[in-house]
Order: C-alpha cells, then sequence, then structure tokens
C-alpha cells in the first residue's frame, strides 16, 4: 500500500464495471455509456473519439488504431488491426528515382487513416449502440468546447513548431499565433461537422465524398501520392493475436505490423529470472539488456506480416530466448546481435509517439483494450482545411529501400509502435493493459506488468513505477530513479541520461474473479483518471 503522506494516487476499485482513460473527459464519457446500459466496447469507442477531440495532438481521426477485445466466454481476445496503408502508388523505386525522403512532416509519412474504419467495425461486431450515438459526446466537446487540461496544454506548446509549419494546422491549433492556455475552452467546429457526417454517413462519410476529397486534395498539394482510390479501398482487419505464457499467464499482443511481438520477446528472456529478487540496479541491466536486444531484432525484422516475411514463430521459439539469454552478461553491457542463424538469413542491413490508451471491463465482464494515434505530436502537423482532419505521420517508420520486410510498398502498412496488450489466464480474461509513448511502448509492457507479476506491486503502484528505456545510444532513466543506480548502470557500460519527457502513460483494469471486483489503474504521467461503480 501506498504512503498516504506523500503524493500518488490510490487505485480504483469498483465492483460492477471500470474505465481507465488518460483524459478525465474521455473518462467520463465512458462511464456514462456504461451506465446507460452500453457494453466494454461502446463505451470505449465514444470514449477514444471524445479523446480524439479533447487531446489532439495525441489522436484523431485522422490517425490509427489497434484493439484487443476478449468478450466473456472467448478463451482468447479478439485482434484488430486499424492501421493505415500506404498509396497504391508508394514504391521503394518512385522514392529511389525522385530522390524522396520520408519526413515528419512530409505528406509521405501519411498513410490511409485506419481509425475510423476500425471503429465502425469494432462497434459493429461486437457493440450494442450505433455509431451514430457514440459518437455524440465527441460531436458535442467539438463544437461546444472543451477545457484545456494541464498535461495537454503542456504537450501542445512543446508541439508548437509542428503545427506552425502548416498554414491551416496554424490557423487551427495555434489561434492569434499562441497554443491555447491550461484551463481556457477550445473549440473545433470543422472537426465537429466532419464526425457528425461520419455519424450520419458511417465510415463512407470519412473514407469517400467531400472529406475524403479534403484529404487527398490537400495531401496531393505536398507532393503526396494519395488517391480518392486510396481512401475507398481502406479497411481495417481481424488478425490472429500473439501471445506467450509469463508467469503462469496468457499475454497476448497484436500481430506484426505491430511491436507487442517484441514485448513478448523481453518476456520470455525475463523468464529465466527471479525479477522480484534483483536489486533496482540489477533489474534496470537486465531490462536495459533485454530491451536492447528485442528492439534490435524489431527493426531488422518486423514489418507488414501480410505482405513481407516475419519469423514470429521463430523469435517466439525456445531457441531465440536461449540465445537472448546467453547473451546477457549481468556485469556489463554488451551491444545486441542478430540471432539465431533464422534471424539472420532473413535480416537486411538496417540503421533505424503520441498516443492514447484506454481500458474498459464491463458489467458482464468483457475487456477491451484499445489504442489510438496520431504518432508524433501533431502527427504530421498537415491538416485538410475544409473537414479539419488533422493526419497522422505513421508512415515515417517505413524504409525507402527495397528488400527490407519494413519497406514502403502499395497497400503496405509500416511497422506500428501502438500496442494493446490484453492478459489472460485459463481463458478468462484478467487485465487489459496498455501503455503510450512512442518506442517506448513495448518496454513499457514489460515494465508494467513485471512491476505488478514480479514485484508484487497493485495496479497504480506499477503504473507510478519510474521507468528506464535502452534503445539507440543511450539508456533512459526517468527522474524517481536514483544518482546511485544510474551511476552504477554507467560503471556497466551503460549510455544512462536522464529521460528528456516523461516515459508514456499508461491504463490497466485488473479483474478479480476470487473477489468479484476491479482494480483499475491510470498513469499519473497523464491528465487522466480511472473510475468504476
Amino acid at each position: 500500500m501506498r504512503d498516504f503522506s506523500a503524493p500518488g494516487r490510490s487505485p480504483v476499485y469498483a465492483a460492477n464495471a471500470a474505465v481507465a482513460t488518460s483524459h478525465p473527459l474521455a473518462t467520463l464519457t465512458a462511464i456514462e455509456v456504461l451506465r446507460m446500459g452500453g457494453n466494454a466496447v461502446d463505451a470505449g469507442i465514444a470514449a477514444v473519439a471524445v479523446q480524439c477531440v479533447v487531446d489532439p495532438l495525441m489522436t484523431g481521426i485522422g490517425g490509427d488504431c489497434f484493439s484487443l477485445y476478449a468478450p466473456v466466454g472467448a478463451s482468447a481476445p479478439n485482434a484488430l488491426d486499424g492501421s493505415g496503408r500506404a498509396p497504391a502508388a508508394a514504391t521503394p523505386e518512385w522514392y529511389a528515382a525522385h530522390g524522396a525522403a520520408i519526413t515528419p512532416t512530409s505528406p509521405h509519412a501519411v498513410t490511409v487513416p485506419g481509425a475510423v474504419g476500425a471503429w465502425d467495425l469494432l462497434v459493429r461486431q461486437h457493440g450494442t449502440r450505433p455509431l451514430s450515438e457514440l459518437l455524440q459526446p465527441a460531436i458535442g466537446y467539438a463544437e461546444d468546447g472543451f477545457v484545456i487540461q494541464q498535461r495537454v496544454g503542456w504537450d501542445w506548446q512543446r508541439c508548437i513548431p509542428r503545427v506552425a509549419g502548416d498554414p491551416h494546422a496554424a490557423a487551427t491549433y495555434l489561434p492569434g499565433g499562441a497554443a491555447p492556455a491550461i484551463g481556457n475552452v477550445f473549440r473545433l467546429p470543422r472537426l465537429a461537422a466532419t464526425l457528425r457526417r461520419i455519424a450520419e454517413e458511417g465510415p463512407r462519410g470519412f473514407y469517400e465524398g467531400p472529406v475524403a476529397a479534403d484529404m487527398v486534395r490537400r495531401l496531393n498539394e505536398l507532393g503526396g501520392l494519395h488517391t480518392m482510390d486510396d481512401f475507398a479501398a481502406a479497411r481495417p482487419d481481424m488478425v490472429t493475436p500473439v501471445s506467450t505464457r509469463y508467469r503462469g499467464y496468457d499475454v497476448y499482443e497484436c500481430p506484426p505490423a505491430g511491436q507487442g511481438l517484441a514485448a513478448l520477446m523481453m518476456l520470455n528472456v525475463l523468464s529465466h529470472y527471479d525479477v522480484g529478487a534483483l536489486s533496482d540496479l540489477d533489474r534496470l541491466h537486465l531490462f536495459a539488456e533485454t530491451c536492447k536486444q528485442a528492439y534490435h531484432h524489431r527493426d531488422v525484422l518486423f514489418g507488414d506480416a501480410a505482405l513481407a516475411r516475419v519469423p514470429v514463430e521463430h523469435l517466439l521459439s525456445d531457441a531465440w530466448k536461449a540465445a537472448a539469454h546467453g547473451a546477457i552478461d549481468m556485469g556489463r553491457a554488451r551491444p545486441p546481435e542478430i540471432y539465431p542463424e533464422i534471424a539472420r538469413e532473413i535480416a537486411q542491413e538496417r540503421a533505424h509517439k503520441d498516443t492514447v490508451y484506454l481500458c474498459v471491463v464491463d458489467r458482464d465482464g468483457n475487456a477491451l483494450s484499445l489504442i489510438n494515434s496520431v504518432f508524433q505530436g501533431f502527427g504530421s502537423g498537415i491538416l485538410a482545411p475544409e473537414s479539419g482532419v488533422l493526419l497522422h505521420n505513421r508512415g515515417l517508420s517505413f524504409r525507402t529501400e527495397a528488400g527490407h520486410p519494413n519497406s514502403i510498398g502499395p497497400g503496405k502498412r509500416p511497422m506500428h509502435t501502438i500496442i494493446p496488450g490484453m492478459l489472460m489466464k485459463d481463458g478468462q480474461a484478467v487485465a487489459p493493459f496498455g501503455v503510450m509513448g512512442g518506442h517506448y511502448q513495448a518496454m513499457g509492457h514489460v515494465e508494467l506488468l513485471s512491476g505488478i507479476l514480479d514485484r508484487g506491486l497493485d495496479v497504480q503502484a506499477a503504473l507510478d513505477a519510474p521507468r528506464s528505456f535502452a534503445y539507440g545510444d543511450s539508456l533512459e532513466l526517468e527522474g524517481g530513479i536514483s544518482d546511485a543506480a544510474m551511476a552504477g548502470l554507467i560503471e556497466r557500460g551503460h549510455s544512462a541520461i536522464r529521460a528528456p519527457l516523461p516515459l508514456g502513460g499508461g491504463q490497466i483494469i485488473w479483474i478479480d474473479r476470487t473477489a468479484g471486483t476491479l482494480a483499475a489503474g491510470s498513469d499519473p504521467r497523464k491528465d487522466g483518471a480511472a473510475l468504476g461503480y
């Protein structure tokens, strides 16, 4: 139990249903839908639509969506891939011939947004309310206004350069040349009109007609290869989740092109250790070494599994786990490498973030884990002027050289960082969970689950715990990690630095079937909240 004399949050306990999101208005919306008889999917879609309005630099209808849904009685969750695809004209050869690069604010970083189609499919398959009804709270906030929360306002301020470069985005998100102040009311009337059109016409109101034409026209003005046919062809996919077993629980993730597989790989390596018995220094070192190995394989081998060879079975095999474990030296940092041979055969040379996540458990025990993103803060910064749709920049993850599993191609999906998670045991959902934060997310899943399953932390304490992330040339440490631990990591050869920004956010709901209750947590790094009743 936490120290009540120190700042912090308690888990939220509930007997019937619970919600955890990263924004108070999204949480309130979901609770209201549940109390009016909606199920977990209804509540989740209404909440994420609200968040696409009230936290526009983290998510939006111009972004992508993934979900894991565990209805009562299902032995495994249903996985939904609502990520967008590259235009039909996008080929490595085109980029080579034109000397074009995929940069953060380039139209080439924009794949056809997948979120709206994903919401519709999820509601049609598993919801009890029509999408038109579930979008009404979001329409109301866009039209009547919403108050800028503290973390949203802080992020808005730091991301000013992204929208300042696009005249339409600047006019919308920087009125008077400045970010809106924390505590002020902000409105998005053009986005409200677009949401109303989607409510009336369904996904066709987004992927066809004037809204699609507005997005295509703006992208083409900037040199994009998108066509109306690309938008009309957008479809979400139901996919088979990937999983592993950790400490007696089954951990489920969406498959590649998502990076959830990397989280499972890390958990497999950690299963060799008594993580809960390690010192802080040893645990941080082990996490760093495991993370470097999994992410190195991710960067070289992951891509759209429908169009590229991704050795999923091998990366979850005992052979890979043994090789990765054997490469760890608990006394010093070592560079990662590709192993064993099957991975080397597939590997190609390669040099190698903003998101919202929410979860809902309803009165019947249905569990939803859902994530929606524009990737970096304000995405590409490109705004379709008439529809008010801000477009993501997920295509930034693509490679432009031919032959790489993640090379850009017609109708191809890029490697994705956003990953919902689901914990199950004995064929029943135990916890929908997720962590935001760009590339950090796979490591975030590991730190969150290990905190609960290895260290015995409650759901809120596991979210609150200081985080670490070894990626690229540095090991980032949040401020709650001691100077002594940081010095010890440097002595072992890590390039340890203080994280310049908080490492993500996160939410989780734990289903205690013995007590018949729920325990929900929401990350204090964000403005959000967990609620239950």
